[in-house]
């Protein structure tokens, strides 16, 4: 019987030989997504930050501008990367690993790493920060891309897949650690589905999953804070001027929103009863405002970009191509998932942005730069049917 990656990657062999085609004009479909969904981030951001940013910093576009610089680094970033022959790339797979270990590793060097609400996630350059986990988690899909891509046979065996494990939970060692539980689901998440996508079996698959999930309420045991997240979340009633607060200024704001919201810039919750409202929170505020068909057509328009990130993937003519846009789409919409869960109640509280949506310039950059990485394979793929698998 065939190995399934033995023939996922003889495709990709076949799709490869003869003369290779000259870059067409790319995805335009996908990267017109992805900028008009970082522009409406802009108006959303500014929309539930402007009285808060008012009273906090007398300036009521002062998220909104920092948001603008972001974006506008993030279309530069782009621009740039568009013209980058991806497979160029492919050899910076273990540095890029490296560098997302050092990064967040800096984290806990005093003087370097700053602390806000108990958790210590950036680093801080004078009034420049950056967050780290958000780097590692792209950092880590370019290293699991190449090492599968040099020798695809690796997937065959448990033992050839645990580098990449090991990767991974170092990865999610040090992000726990700072702590951020949500950053170290996403992770996992990815980590296992890229070797989901790439053709392991399934009883090599189940045999990583089957731990993980074990460890996962070992893992809730351990902090005192988790357990409170968690009782919260099973009972926010219990608990509502405390750990309980946040989850039900979150219910209310979807409640308020009802099927057409209350219109744009006319949320209540964002006057400061809504904690993290520009930021982990803006669903919320998005909810409320524009209501459940608002929703609806933001989640439409982040299903259509995640699609068309997996078709440039099927696309491709070579497996390391697949992998890496196939790691950048997962990573999207398991962000994009885990977001709109914990903002609707559907598990614990945590800190986790609305990709290319929420404020967070590190956030912002970094998948801007991801999806033009997805675009310029797009533009190598030159038009090419997609090819199905």
């Amino acid at each position: 019987m065939t190995k399934p990656n033995s023939a996922r990657y003889a495709l990709f062999a076949r799709r490869g030989t003869g003369e290779r085609e000259k870059r067409g004009a790319g995805d335009l479909l996908f990267l017109g997504a992805v900028i008009l969904l970082a522009a409406y981030g802009l108006v959303a951001v500014y929309s539930a930050s402007s009285y808060n940013a008012e009273v906090q910093y007398g300036d009521s576009f002062f998220f909104f501008k920092k948001q603008l610089i972001g974006f506008v680094i993030g279309l530069a970033a782009i621009a740039l990367i568009s013209f980058v022959d991806y497979r160029k790339l492919e050899k910076l797979g273990l540095p890029a690993l490296i560098l997302s270990l050092i990064l967040l590793a800096l984290v806990f060097v005093p003087g370097l790493g700053k602390s806000n609400y108990g958790a210590t996630r950036w680093i801080g350059f004078g009034g420049f920060t950056i967050q780290p986990s958000e780097i590692a988690k792209y950092g880590f899909v370019l290293f699991t891309a190449r090492y599968f891509a040099k020798d695809p046979s690796r997937m065959r065996t448990l033992a050839g897949v645990l580098p990449v494990l090991f990767a991974g939970g170092a990865v999610c060692v040090l992000i726990m650690l700072e702590p951020n539980m949500s950053v170290t689901m996403c992770v996992g998440a990815i980590m296992i589905g890229m070797i989901f996508l790439g053709g392991i079996s399934k009883k090599a698959l189940a045999c990583i999953c089957v731990p993980v999930l074990f460890l996962v309420p070992v893992l809730i045991v351990m902090e005192p804070y988790r357990l409170q997240r968690l009782s919260a979340f099973v009972d926010p009633w219990a608990s509502p001027k405390e750990e309980g607060y946040q989850l039900i200024q979150s219910l209310y704001a979807l409640a308020n929103g009802r099927f057409f919201g209350t219109g744009l810039f006319r949320s209540r919750q964002k006057y400061r009863f809504l904690p993290f409202a520009e930021s982990d929170f803006i669903l919320s505020v998005i909810a409320e405002e524009t209501g459940f068909l608002g929703v609806l057509l933001l989640f439409l328009l982040i299903g259509f970009i995640v699609w068309r990130g997996f078709r440039i993937a099927n696309a491709c003519d070579n497996f390391y191509g697949y992998m890496l846009v196939s790691g950048i789409t997962l990573a999207f919409a398991v962000q994009s998932a885990l977001n709109a869960l914990v903002v609707s109640g559907c598990i614990p509280p945590t800190g986790l942005p609305l990709p290319l949506v929420s404020a967070g310039n590190t956030s912002l950059v970094v998948t801007m730069a991801g999806m033009g990485l997805v675009y310029a394979v797009s533009r190598h793929n030159g038009g090419k049917k997609v090819h199905r698998i």
